[in-house]
């Protein structure tokens, strides 16, 4: 797990310096704390920069990495867990490896398949290949979307790196905000790919590669996508699904271990951590380390019990850390720096804690559980949503000059929820906008004083809605949800809290549930083995049992860490306040007084503000730090002074 940059002059100026490509990667030494390196070519038209976390290969796999005859040179970030079966195949063809690493394998392959060589990849990755030969550069990112990369195009040059800080370490780079980018964060809860919340710098799409030419010609190809079986569902019975199941999810835990430094799991003591734990078990000829985290005096974060009682059954060597009200705030500015855009979810305070709790402990890499919630249907809303999809498919069907009126009066009559429902049906709109609680269509117009139409997220959607059907997949509400979520929450918002919290304490997480080959075969499962006779993940339920405890199994589904309604209190929710009225340029960007008012419904009892305050005050933090230059310590002391004033 690393830190990538670069640099490629379109106009040949000869200008590209090592300094530059090394301050550009020391802005993310976090991400690997154990070395550095930095290539320029012989035209000074091309840096590549480089920070490592060593894992695999410790002794060599430095980085940027040249082939034998120095003409193709990588930065790679991840890890490539079918390597070594790779390597016999390329070393037949007179590739002459010079150390055990991932890096080299992706270099080789790439001498033979060209950008094809992302086809044969299994893992997690972000990488650059500078082709001197062919003058080119080609950028590509992970199918799922687990590792990200930025890029962006100033002067005649284009910068890429893991963290936009890397970027914005190039003079020059404006902090602009992008107020089409912004809009969907309100809706969305992170900026849909290829958007950022800054006005020109862009992120790869998961899936995608990007080939550069020296001249500045730029080809952007999608090489995978979250196809569902054209042809129908799996021919397999129930019974040959469970042991399919059961077989990838083995097989990518298995590779998953492959490490040369001590692993681990983070355990809340649910389904798919403990699954995680009980297969690691049985591969490891020592205890499991697992972690666990708590917010003091929270029932609804404190899952402690539960994971011990798993720790206990799988003999593991169990870790625990609690995290104070005081604790809490003081990480908010560091996590918003260390996140680049804003990322509306407050489990990142907890992962941050859990992370470090880790790496205290000495263990470098952890598995998490990511994923298998949008691949089994494990959310509850993900029911309700299918519950509801004939009536709400019924109502949008009315003429308008019937489903207009009846929306407007739901607006004044029901609850939140059910009236945004109606608002949506009598637009055309679709029933599924991603697991994210959006910030409500009147709400967001309000404040943004009409730069962030709600137009752009209804075309988002759409245009996502119509990539999916263009795949030729068949399949209803279940398979459309599912792939909206693979295309966006996913891998730009619950995949990147891991990312980003994770490598600000120097540590690697890896994804077992989003191995692509599990991932192609749950989608072919049909929905009726996902939810069935009233229970979620019905199928994955099945392929533990006899594995893990059956009170595990029965468990009743429960958020990490609870949620925003619960993490979001009051002395957040007056720091919230206080951050807005110290930040000027913020005030001037956009009306915050829906905020206010959210957060005197939260004082008067309503908690289901609290996300919507979170992500608000995410965006008030990331607009301190990132556009009006303030640094973390500024707006740490504003929000102390509000909580020490509250507590």
């Amino acid at each position: 797990m690393c830190g990538i940059c670069g640099i490629i002059d379109f106009q040949r100026r000869g200008q590209v310096a090592p300094g530059t490509l090394r301050a550009m990667a020391d802005a993310m030494t976090h991400r690997g704390p154990d070395d550095s390196g930095v290539y320029v070519n012989p035209d000074h038209n091309v840096g590549l920069g480089f920070r490592r976390l060593s894992i695999v290969d410790l002794a060599g796999g430095h980085q940027p990495m040249a082939n034998e005859e120095g003409s193709c040179w990588i930065v790679f970030n991840g890890e490539i867990y079918n390597h070594a079966t790779l390597r016999p195949g390329l070393e037949t063809k007179g590739h002459r490896y010079k150390t055990r690493s991932d890096t080299e394998t992706i270099l080789h392959l790439y001498e033979e398949q060209g950008e094809d060589c992302v086809d044969s990849l299994i893992g997690m990755f972000a990488f650059a290949i500078w082709d001197q030969k062919k003058r080119r550069l080609l950028l590509a990112r992970d199918r799922i979307g687990i590792k990200p990369l930025y890029y962006t195009v100033l002067d005649g040059r284009l910068l890429f790196a893991s963290e936009i800080k890397a970027i914005l370490a190039y003079p020059g780079v404006p902090r602009q905000v992008d107020m089409e980018a912004l809009s969907l964060y309100l809706s969305f809860g992170a900026a849909p790919a290829p958007k950022t919340l800054f006005k020109g710098i862009s992120k790869l799409p998961a899936g995608h590669r990007l080939i550069v030419q020296e001249d500045g010609a730029t080809t952007l190809e999608q090489y995978w996508d979250a196809v569902f079986p054209a042809d129908g569902y799996t021919s397999l019975s129930e019974e040959e699904c469970v042991q399919e199941v059961r077989r990838l999810f083995t097989q990518s835990i298995q590779r998953r271990m492959m490490s040369d430094v001590p692993f681990g799991v983070f355990l809340s003591g649910g389904l798919d951590s403990s699954f995680n734990v009980a297969l690691m078990s049985q591969m490891m000829d020592r205890p499991v380390d697992t972690f666990s985290v708590a917010v003091q005096d929270d029932a609804r974060s404190d899952e402690r019990q539960q994971a011990r009682a798993v720790a206990d059954h799988f003999c593991a060597n169990h870790h625990e850390v609690i995290i104070t009200p005081r604790d809490f705030v003081d990480l908010l500015p560091r996590m918003a720096w260390h996140q680049d855009e804003p990322l509306a979810d407050p489990v990142c305070v907890p992962l941050y804690h859990l992370a470090k709790l880790a790496r205290d402990n000495g263990v470098i890499v952890v598995q998490v559980g990511e994923g298998s919630d949008e691949l089994f249907c494990g959310y509850r809303d993900y029911t309700r949503q299918m519950a509801l999809g004939p009536y709400y498919a019924a109502f949008s069907a009315l003429p308008g000059v019937v489903k207009t009126p009846v929306a407007a009066l739901g607006a004044r009559l029901l609850s939140r929820g059910r009236a945004l429902y109606l608002q949506r049906a009598a637009k055309g709109a679709p029933l599924f906008w991603g697991g994210v609680d959006s910030l409500p269509e009147t709400t967001k117009e309000a404040m943004l004083n009409g730069h962030g139409s709600n137009d752009l997220a209804l075309a988002w959607l759409n245009d996502t809605y119509k990539a999916r059907e263009a795949t030729g997949g068949k399949g209803g509400l279940l398979d459309r949800m599912t792939y909206l979520e693979l295309k966006h929450r996913l891998p730009e918002l619950l995949l990147m809290r891991v990312d980003k919290m994770t490598m600000a304490n120097s540590i690697e997480a890896r994804v077992p549930y989003l191995d692509h080959e599990l991932v192609r075969f749950a989608l072919s499962i049909p929905p009726r083995l996902k939810f069935k006779d009233g229970q979620t993940k019905y199928i994955l339920k099945k392929a533990a049992r006899g594995i893990v405890p059956d009170w595990v199994i029965h468990r009743s589904k429960a958020g990490f860490c609870g949620s925003a309604s619960n993490m979001v209190q009051a002395p957040l929710v007056d720091a919230a306040v206080s951050l807005v009225q110290q930040d000027q340029g913020l005030r001037d960007l956009m009306d915050w007084q829906p905020l206010l008012d959210l957060c005197r419904r939260n004082r008067d009892g309503d908690t289901t503000t609290g996300y919507h305050i979170w992500m608000l005050l995410n965006l008030a933090m990331w607009h301190s730090l990132w556009i009006q230059g303030q640094e973390p310590d500024q707006v740490a002391r504003w929000l102390g002074t509000s909580v020490e004033a509250r507590t």
